[in-house]
């Protein structure tokens, strides 16, 4: 009798005693390896520019106007080398990857030099809005004029992630989809 109420005890106390001991092994012994996003998550996020752009058919462009929106943005040269392509394939890709929420993605691409950028290598990307600096004009190294890496700017206008240049596609998805469904804006 006695054997079996120490038995009930010890049980008991080990029944309590065991939330604790895994909660302390999942902290301390067991941490995870990463974070789950392929894109960096840029610390802290910088706001848009405000600055006028031009349309390659004429007229001017800003991204107020696409306030509202989750924007993909590409840099690279007006004449659209095989690298410009390239990202405005991949970013084709991606958005289509996104079905039903690929209307809540822009995409824009940057011609970051003074070459007029090529309306011959830009149609079979129809949706992309392509856009060149005013004359002149520094372009800050985020987002606008950096070849190497891909930006994401939030619906607020926050460039908040960014990939490289030569992403893998399925794991940039992956980012923006899980975006995507956590955020009900844009």
């Amino acid at each position: 009798m006695i054997r079996n109420a120490r038995l009930k005890l010890v049980i008991i106390m080990a029944l309590f005693a065991a939330p604790i001991v895994a909660s302390f092994l999942a902290y301390y012994v067991f941490q995870p390896r990463g974070g789950a996003s392929y894109g960096e998550l840029l610390m802290p996020p910088a706001t848009i520019t405000t600055a006028q752009f031009a349309r390659p058919g004429g007229g001017a462009f800003r991204f107020e106007a696409l306030r509202g929106k989750w924007i993909l943005i590409a840099s690279d040269a007006g004449a659209c080398p095989p690298s410009c392509v390239a990202k405005l394939t991949l970013m084709r890709q991606v958005r289509l990857m996104l079905g039903r929420n690929s209307g809540r993605l822009e995409r824009v691409f940057v011609a970051d030099d003074t070459t007029p950028l090529d309306p011959k290598a830009l149609a079979p990307f129809e949706g992309t809005i392509a856009i060149t600096p005013p004359t002149g004009m520094a372009l800050p190294l985020a987002p606008v004029n950096d070849r190497a890496h891909f930006y994401l700017v939030d619906p607020h206008g926050n460039v908040m992630m960014r990939f490289p240049a030569d992403a893998e596609p399925r794991r940039m998805f992956k980012d923006l989809e899980r975006l995507l469904k956590a955020s009900q804006i844009g």
